[in-house]
């Protein structure tokens, strides 16, 4: 119920199921994402299964590489017969993780052995207002949260009794979360990693049959990778650039109570402090102060029960942090270059989420323990609603980001027409080629237009990717525009290269025509 509220009082109807000839432009990484699965599900099924054809001529691109959340575009493509035109599931997978949420974190808790309802209804409040689960707006596929507490609460249980069935469910839940987002995955194989070594820890000979079955997580993944066409990725690397800042879990940024003390996220790197944001909530900050003060035996006693657990957490944070350590706006540590590998991980400031999510539930579990128990359950529902209560700003922030109506900055109903005549687009400069100080407008122009093409869709020669196959691909846009123009081709140029069409096109003075800022070429 919590979750069913949140997301109706957050994200309006037309932001869940979305359809063609929206009067209003989706905007940044949102926008994508929602072009990328329309275009996924309006392709032809193609082996990888996660290929998309229609698009980057002539090798296409994966799915997966522009975020575009392959756990539900493949049942959306399934269903495709049956959706209105122009549907993606974007708006619909915020809807998804709101939901899911609480109901996960409740799960969790039960894990840890706490079956109450008035601190489940405390953990089910705080984990809905986790800062860093609210504040991934723009990203649809990182508001999965949820599955880091499905991973946390299959470690408390693999720990305490594992069974086949149990492992099973780890290594769909791991398979299930690569298809979400590969960031998600390595966390909840991390938190699964945990099990062997808590079960050695404690000098129970059941560690080789766990890591055996972490072993099995891991072949899911790593089977699923290769068959869905994830191997060969690369990115633009530059790990320790969005990584944590050591300051991060206590900067009070959109706290209702403190955030006067914040006014925007912590910083050291120079490339702003959102991918590193972590404040943990003041309600949960007080009750990890009060569990300090009130039980610290049982916190003693906890983490060593917990040791493996403890020293992966450190681990994802240490991870987080990175190679150039940042306090408040300096870094005071540099270890040099870190190890090739680590620059997949260029947002490093993310895998300091899971250690947010056990310290959330294991203050829950630890406080609901105490004496009188009663007093304790409240306790922890005080918790919760404090939470709750100082996440408002950031609600407030993923709610008018959810409702805005930013209007089209390119002429939509006439490239809708056009669009709807053309066989194929071709879009200029491409997205690498956008000049320097054409940026920022171009690559929103190009997600505008690529929006519109992708309602129908229509095949198109660019597209922004987070990753991709080989070597980082080059801008060469001179071919492109000195080609003539093919029958049914519509082409379309963007401020950044109307000068190189006017000069090197063919047919450009009879062919092309504007259309507001953009300049609208096709034969007649």
């Amino acid at each position: 119920m919590l979750g069913a509220t949140l997301v109706a009082t957050t994200f309006p109807p037309d932001f869940l199921l979305p359809r063609a000839g929206g009067p209003w432009a989706p905007q940044g990484d949102a926008a994508q994402h929602a072009i990328a699965q329309r275009y996924f599900i309006g392709d032809a099924w193609r082996w990888p299964l996660l290929q998309v054809g229609n698009m980057l001529p002539p090798d296409g691109f994966n799915l997966a590489f522009a975020d575009g959340i392959p756990l539900l575009a493949l049942p959306l493509k399934l269903l495709r017969s049956v959706l209105p035109e122009g549907f993606h599931g974007i708006g619909l997978w915020y809807g998804i993780a709101w939901l899911m949420q609480p109901v996960a974190a409740v799960w969790c808790l039960r894990g840890a052995g706490e079956k109450r309802l008035v601190p489940a209804i405390g953990v089910a409040l705080a984990a809905s207002a986790m800062p860093a689960f609210i504040n991934r707006y723009g990203h649809a596929a990182l508001t999965g949260h949820f599955t880091l507490l499905v991973g946390l609460g299959l470690y408390l249980r693999l720990v305490r009794a594992g069974s086949w069935w149990l492992w099973m469910a780890a290594v769909l839940a791991s398979a299930a979360t690569l298809l979400i987002h590969p960031y998600l995955a390595a966390m909840v194989l991390a938190l699964l990693g945990a099990v062997p070594l808590t079960v050695l820890l404690r000098g129970d000979r059941g560690w080789f049959v766990a890591g055996l079955g972490v072993l099995a997580c891991a072949a899911a993944v790593g089977a699923s990778m290769a068959a869905l066409g994830y191997l060969g990725a690369a990115g633009d690397g530059g790990y320790g650039s969005y990584a944590l800042n050591v300051l991060s879990p206590v900067w009070p940024y959109r706290s209702l109570v403190l955030g006067g003390f914040a006014g925007q996220e912590i910083d050291a790197t120079g490339h702003g402090g959102w991918e590193g944001y972590n404040w943990l909530g003041l309600g949960l900050l007080v009750g990890l102060v009060a569990a300090l003060l009130l039980a610290p035996r049982d916190l003693l006693r906890m983490l060593r029960r917990h040791a493996g657990l403890a020293i992966v957490l450190a681990g994802l944070t240490l991870l987080a942090v990175s190679f150039r350590v940042g306090l408040g706006d300096a870094i005071v540590l540099d270890l040099g270059t870190p190890p090739g590998f680590l620059e997949q991980f260029r947002a490093s400031g993310r895998f300091f989420w899971p250690v947010g999510t056990a310290l959330l539930v294991g203050t829950v579990a630890l406080l609901a323990r105490l004496r009188p128990p009663r007093l304790a359950a409240f306790a922890v529902l005080g918790l919760g609603l404090l939470q709750f209560a100082d996440a408002q700003p950031n609600r407030t922030a993923i709610r008018d980001w959810a409702q805005a109506r930013t209007p089209w900055t390119v002429d939509a109903p006439a490239l809708r027409r056009l669009l709807a005549e053309a066989d194929r687009l071709t879009l200029l400069p491409t997205w690498l080629c956008v000049p320097k100080p054409d940026v920022r407008d171009d690559h929103a122009r190009q997600l505008q237009v690529l929006s519109l093409a992708a309602e129908r869709p229509v095949p198109a020669n660019t597209m922004y990717l987070a990753r991709w196959r080989g070597d980082r691909p080059r801008c060469d846009d001179t071919a492109a525009i000195a080609a003539p123009l093919a029958p049914g081709e519509l082409r379309v140029i963007l401020p950044g290269a109307r000068e190189a069409a006017l000069a090197g096109m063919p047919e450009a003075a009879t062919a092309c025509a504007d259309v507001g800022e953009l300049l609208v070429c096709r034969r007649r």
